[in-house]
């Protein structure tokens, strides 16, 4: 029987969409998911901020946590994440606010700096298209937790909004997202939990390591503690060699992508002829980690990697072709780490 994990399982899903299918299938399936997630046992789930792009079906993280929590009974639901530079940090406060209140202690507000899409797409999410967007996100996000905690400056223009929240008492809880030492500094002087895209930057077992030497030298509220969490890569089959051959599904989408080709999610028999067509792209890059194998190897590799960070928690990235074989590489997972609600094979 396998041991409890020492660590929390999560799940931020990206809602791919495969090839031959459509948004609204792939919408479907992140409902499908997240009600399974909540039965086996995962501890949250968060749904992601994409644009403008044929493979992932979840440009809008905040219309789909009410549906997903509104679905399920205990999980923790959330964004993975709001891409703040995109919106007013009032809206933000507002809409989370209003989750909060309808489902109290359960509700996740991650979030993040990038822009989630191409420049283009990015200009045209922009409200006033005069001029580029200011680059002020660590003011964006001190006005957001300022409303979140009713805690701005007696003479700030907008303290008065911040009791306004329709949600009140009730509040999301903020994380912060990051790939860099940027958003490590920033969570540390901010007090905020952490959660670090190994999926996009490999290397960050020093940056988590540095958020949490910052974290002790900045004056927090009593009781306050960092706290990490550690975004990854990961698809789980009954075998290493059938996890490899649905990996490749995700390998060829995210070859292309390096080279500014975007397409939907291909089915693993013909990801596996372009990539044994494309030698460069054949190879794993050597920015990405993947952590893909049986339960046994997935274990075992998870287990590394979040040692590594130091952290208190893995989020699980998985795109596949199938649905089906994402909704299993999950419950293997969950299985392995013997979550509670489970069943055992």
């Amino acid at each position: 029987m396998s041991e409890q994990a020492p660590f929390r399982l999560s799940i931020l899903d990206q809602s791919p969409i495969a090839e031959g299918s459509s948004g609204v299938q792939a919408l479907a399936n992140t409902l499908e998911l997240a009600r399974a997630a909540d039965r086996l046992g995962y501890h949250r789930y968060w749904v992601a901020e994409h644009h403008g792009g044929p493979m992932l079906a979840g440009p809008s993280p905040e219309a789909l946590i009410g549906p997903i929590a509104a679905a399920s009974e205990r999980i923790r639901v959330g964004s993975g994440g709001v891409m703040l530079p995109h919106y007013s940090p009032l809206k933000v406060a507002e809409t989370f606010s209003v989750l909060a209140g309808l489902y109290p202690g359960r509700i996740d507000l991650g979030i993040g700096r990038a822009a989630g899409t191409d420049p283009m797409t990015a200009f045209a999410l922009q409200r006033d298209r005069r001029q580029a967007a200011p680059d002020d996100f660590p003011q964006q996000l001190v006005e957001l937790l300022g409303y979140l905690h009713d805690d701005l400056p007696a003479d700030h223009p907008f303290a008065r909004l911040a009791r306004t929240l329709p949600g009140r008492p009730h509040s999301p809880e903020p994380w912060l997202l990051g790939s860099s030492p940027d958003s490590a500094l920033w969570a540390a002087q901010l007090g905020l939990p952490y959660a670090f895209a190994d999926f996009i930057n490999p290397e960050g077992a020093e940056i988590a390591a540095l958020y949490r030497e910052r974290f002790a030298q900045h004056e927090h509220a009593a009781g306050a503690a960092p706290r990490t969490a550690v975004a990854v890569w990961t698809i789980c089959a009954d075998s290493d060699e059938e996890a490899q051959r649905i990996a490749a599904s995700a390998r060829m989408t995210f070859t292309l992508l390096r080279r500014g080709q975007l397409i939907a999610v291909p089915p693993p028999e013909k990801a596996l002829r372009f990539l044994e067509a494309d030698r460069a792209g054949a190879e794993p890059s050597a920015r990405r980690r993947a952590v893909v194998g049986s339960p046994q190897s997935v274990r075992a590799k998870l287990a590394e990697v979040v040692a590594s960070y130091g952290a208190e928690e893995a989020i699980l990235v998985c795109i596949t072709y199938s649905h089906e074989a994402r909704m299993r590489s999950y419950e293997l997972i969950a299985q392995a780490f013997a979550l509670a609600g489970t069943p055992v094979p």
